[in-house]
């Protein structure tokens, strides 16, 4: 059945978290897929003032994903924009470096399953900062010339969520989403990365590449994602500017004691839910249950297909994150988009 298994795993992996700014839960399940390639990070605690949730959706394989939700995170606490306060920018060398670290060390691969023996030298620590804000420089001390760990022919994308004072800053690179629920109006805070988008037409063409079918060189259906190796080959052009690029939008929204809640979700779910449905959906689940786990697990069942084929068959991760009102302020969405008037 190609990619598909003859029955669905409807085994999920959910979650629950709070802290003084947020509550949050979320759910993944492999579906119909033949395996799970979708990663997500549930920080509410990134530091003292922060909370970090993001969502990565491989594709190709689950390397890129797995990779990104273990260290992107990391790379952005120790990013030196984002401890002088500069967190979009911040944001978007984290997704840009994690290119950078996967091309330039063989080790990447064994990093993701912490089976690099200490014998190697080389901790997570060190792996991320060898080289970090050194003219773009990145070394890693041991390497095995030999290794068969190249750079990554997979990808994923990867939408993340900042939540710090009364902002809200949203990265996405991909067709992952992110939507704000706002007296029951739901906001896109994020755009999908499409080919048919003309600015996003525009670079590819630019950069040496070709759409076909809707697809960047008859392959890939969407047009940045962190990974892609091969379609990140123009020498020329700076990483921004190839056929696909990990350079993510960054959007900064001001919270409110009438924000509802945020999700966070690949596109397994909005393949089946607009927007407003998952929106509308939640709203009708919130007034039923209190832990948000079990909202997100209801989410997956309900976009599941009954057969194999078509819409529902994709992995599926959602993170749902309501904010405690102590922690917002009344200010109003500056940057978020009703769904008259998407960004996409």
């Amino acid at each position: 059945m190609g990619t598909y298994l003859s029955r669905p795993k409807t085994e999920k992996v959910s979650e629950d978290g709070e802290n003084h700014r947020v509550r949050y839960g979320l759910s993944s399940m492999q579906g119909w897929r033949t395996s799970m390639e979708d990663a997500h990070a549930a920080l509410p605690d990134l530091d003292s003032s922060t909370s970090f949730f993001a969502v990565y959706d491989g594709h190709g394989g689950k390397a890129v994903a797995k990779f990104c939700a273990k260290f992107l995170h990391k790379e952005l606490l120790t990013d030196e924009a984002y401890m002088a306060g500069d967190f979009a920018k911040a944001l978007r060398r984290a997704f840009l470096r994690m290119d950078e670290v996967m091309r330039t060390n063989k080790k990447w691969r064994e990093l993701i399953w912490g089976d690099i023996e200490k014998t190697d030298g080389v901790d997570d620590e060190l792996f991320l900062m060898s080289g970090k804000n050194e003219d773009e420089t990145y070394t890693v001390s041991n390497e095995d010339p030999d290794s068969d760990s190249e750079e990554p022919t997979s990808g994923c994308t990867a939408c993340a969520v900042l939540v710090r004072d009364d902002k809200l800053l949203i990265a996405n690179a991909g067709d992952s989403r992110c939507v704000m629920s706002k007296g029951g109006q739901a906001y896109d805070l994020s755009k999908d990365h499409k080919p048919e988008i003309e600015a996003e037409k525009e670079r590819i063409l630019k950069a040496g590449g070709f759409i076909h079918g809707g697809r960047i060189n008859g392959s890939l259906n969407l047009t940045r994602a962190i990974g892609d190796m091969e379609f990140k080959r123009n020498n020329i052009l700076p990483a921004e500017e190839q056929i696909v690029t990990a350079n993510p939008d960054v959007n900064t929204v001001d919270l409110s004691e009438d924000t509802d809640f945020i999700v966070l979700a690949c596109d397994g779910i909005w393949d089946c839910m607009s927007s407003q449905e998952l929106v509308d959906f939640v709203h009708e689940q919130l007034k039923l249950q209190t832990k948000l786990s079990i909202i997100c697990e209801r989410v997956l069942d309900n976009c599941l297909a009954t057969s194999v084929g078509g819409e529902g068959c994709d992995n599926m991760t959602i993170i749902l994150i309501q904010l405690k009102k102590s922690a917002t302020s009344s200010s109003s969405i500056e940057t978020g988009y009703p769904l008259s008037a998407k960004l996409h």
